[in-house]
């Protein structure tokens, strides 16, 4: 199991929901990956759980992914997740 503290970059000029782009992005893994944000939990795989998140530029949240593909799966949101 990886985990990794991410600080949101700015999405806004983004043409898909962020949400759905996170949740398309994590589901081509077959690691199952997690998403805290302050008191909240949530699949990164789910796209009702990632959008009731409301993830803001600046703002950090913890990625954790367990699986044969962590580190790349980590790796690859974290780089989305920034960007």
């Amino acid at each position: 199991m990886v985990s990794r503290e991410i600080v949101i970059g700015d999405h806004s000029k983004a043409d898909a929901s962020p949400a759905a782009m996170l949740v398309q992005l994590a589901s081509k893994f077959d690691s199952s990956i997690h998403v805290d944000q302050a008191e909240k939990r949530t699949n990164a795989k789910s796209i009702m759980g990632v959008m009731i998140l409301k993830f803001a530029e600046g703002e950090k949240v913890t990625v954790t992914a367990e699986g044969t593909d962590e580190e790349t799966a980590l790796a690859e949101i974290q780089k989305f997740l920034e960007a």
